[in-house]
């Protein structure tokens, strides 16, 4: 647990993962989408480091960039000493994010509606500051190649009842129904059998963080085992049914306890194909 704090709390790997997509327009092809997830700002305690794990990020030259929530602990402010390393991040299409449990500020006790409001508007004043375009139950039709690709960004949306269950997937689909290729961001990893692959075939992936793989498990070639999967059926990396794929990111941050063993930070690169 010692060299779980000491060595790995910003020990960054690289996750390159393969997604074959039904129906993937030619244009389409190998696109590369790098996403980030659970960046816990508040909860940093080096700099330095950090910006390893964003040049890394960067030397992949992505398409786009998207962040699936938690950019904070609980305060929107935690992100203000980093917003110059973050903002840094580069890509041809943009930088997309959404919101996860802990970006509502719920977790200040003694905070009222007054207070969570403007916690509300300095967290979106942050995102503009970073530079990204937060998705709050809304979407974005990109055009790619000349061919459209729907992004669509949704609150939180979980099965578990102490999380908020903000999100509302048909109002962020509005005006993509035309869009064949669609990707969800969505922060809790249970909204994919809830919703997705129970009433949406038309999305082809769905983005999610919000587990960090519990921090600590085991992942070596032909075995995984994290505390996480015991709470979640998909905790982390690549999952499908039918058409129909979820990837949870790791995170790039940390919460609680101050490292990680055998789980490791992440900076994932996706790379669309045709199935």
């Amino acid at each position: 647990l010692s060299y779980g704090i000491i060595r790995n709390p910003y020990r960054y790997q690289l996750f390159e993962v393969e997604v074959p997509i039904r129906g993937l327009s030619p244009k389409h092809e190998g696109l590369r989408i790098a996403q980030l997830s659970d960046i816990h700002s508040g909860s940093f305690f080096r700099t330095e480091p950090i910006k390893d794990g964003i040049q890394l990020l960067n030397d992949q030259q992505p398409d786009l960039v998207c962040f699936t929530g938690d950019l904070v602990n609980s305060k929107a402010d935690e992100i203000e000493p980093f917003i110059d390393i973050f903002s840094k991040i580069e890509s041809t299409y943009g930088t997309y994010s959404i919101i996860g449990n802990h970006d509502y500020g719920d977790y200040v006790r003694e905070w009222g509606p007054k207070e969570k409001a403007a916690n509300w508007d300095l967290l979106e004043l942050n995102h503009k500051r970073l530079g990204w375009d937060l998705l709050r139950n809304e979407n974005r039709i990109l055009n790619i190649n000349e061919e459209p690709l729907a992004l669509i960004g949704v609150e939180n949306w979980s099965t578990i009842g102490r999380f908020p269950k903000t999100g509302d997937l048909a109002k962020a689909s509005v005006g993509t129904e035309e869009v064949l290729t669609k990707v969800l961001l969505s922060h809790d990893p249970t909204h994919w059998d809830a919703q997705v692959v129970a009433q949406r075939s038309d999305i082809q992936l769905m983005l999610a963080g919000h587990t960090h793989g519990f921090q600590f498990g085991v992942e070596i070639p032909g075995y995984r085992w994290s505390p996480s999967q015991y709470l979640y059926d998909q905790w982390a990396g690549l999952y499908s049914k039918g058409d129909q794929y979820l990837y949870v990111n790791r995170g790039f941050g940390f919460l609680g306890y101050p490292g990680r063993v055998g789980i490791l930070p992440e900076v994932t690169i996706l790379r669309l194909t045709a199935a």
